[in-house]
């Protein structure tokens, strides 16, 4: 499964859901991140909770097995076509950079995204759901 940055932001910031994207960490499956995202969270999580907030994220990452994956240019490409579709001003999804890395990256490996809240339900993105 595709990984976003939503789902990664709501265990480390400890939002009231964050047991259903632990539980999802923890299905044995795959896990995959985009290295943009990656790289929002690490900026997200380090403006708000310091240096502690980059050590706790290295270790989610290293204990859940998530993998980061560097966006290529089919990835871009797929990206910006999201982004023309359910960019933000443009579609009720409003996607963003980090959404539409998270969204390419899914559609290019055939994967589900976990996600939290409601942006990528307004899309063709196929949602991770517990089997």
């Amino acid at each position: 499964m595709v990984v976003d940055s939503s789902a990664i932001l709501a265990i480390l910031l400890g939002e009231s859901d964050a047991d259903l994207y632990i539980d999802a960490l923890c299905s044995g499956e795959r896990l995959l991140i985009s290295a943009v995202n990656h790289l929002e969270v690490a900026i997200v999580i380090e403006a708000r909770k310091g240096a502690i907030g980059g050590e706790s994220l290295h270790s989610l990452m290293t204990h859940s097995g998530i993998e980061v994956l560097p966006l290529d240019a089919s990835q871009a490409e797929i990206a910006l076509a999201a982004w023309r579709t359910y960019g933000k001003g443009r579609h009720p999804a409003a996607l963003n950079l980090g959404d539409c890395a998270a969204y390419a990256l899914a559609k290019t490996l055939n994967q589900p995204l976990l996600y939290k809240g409601d942006d990528f339900s307004k899309t063709d993105i196929v949602a991770w759901k517990e089997r």
